[in-house]
């Protein structure tokens, strides 16, 4: 028995915080972004669940704590259902990045110090820790993390990497 639809609109805004109309449209862009591999039709064992309710549920998984034991019984899906269907739909509500970023955004750059276990890419020293240098730049207004260089070896903040 499935407790939670998205034929309901009011199950819609508290799990995805959107209005039924802006819900609607997400639906509607992540079947075309995804084709036949997430939408309904496709080949093979069919989805228990219809694409709404599908998001719906990945939708509710990222707004609560609840595990996939609990999730699956509300969809009416067991909670290894739930699980492929978090997987598969996961990624296609991700934010896609930026590519290019204002001229008068102004970033911080660091060179942090990470320390790793892999001993092919850091550098040892001291009482046998290996550590590795990465740069990264920062929006100063938000916060953000816009950049990372790849990790070099070193055991301390140098300004070579």
């Amino acid at each position: 028995m499935q407790v939670i639809s998205a034929s309901r609109p009011e199950w819609i805004f508290p799990f995805t915080g959107l209005q039924p109309a802006q819900f609607r449209r997400l639906v509607r862009l992540v079947a075309e972004r995804g084709g036949d591999a997430i939408a309904d039709g496709r080949p093979g064992r069919q989805w228990a669940l219809e694409l709404p309710d599908r998001l719906l549920l990945v939708a509710a998984f990222g707004r609560t704590n609840l595990t996939m034991r609990q999730i699956g019984p509300l969809f009416g899906v067991s909670h290894s259902a739930a699980h492929r269907v978090i997987d598969t739909l996961g990624p296609s509500l991700a934010l896609t990045p930026v590519h290019r970023r204002p001229v008068d955004q102004i970033a911080i750059v660091d060179g942090t110090l990470i320390p790793t276990r892999d001993h092919r890419l850091a550098a040892p020293s001291k009482n046998y820790r290996y550590s590795a240098n990465l740069q990264v730049a920062i929006d100063a207004s938000t916060r953000l993390v816009i950049a990372l260089g790849d990790p070099q070896p070193g055991n301390r903040n140098d300004t070579i990497v």
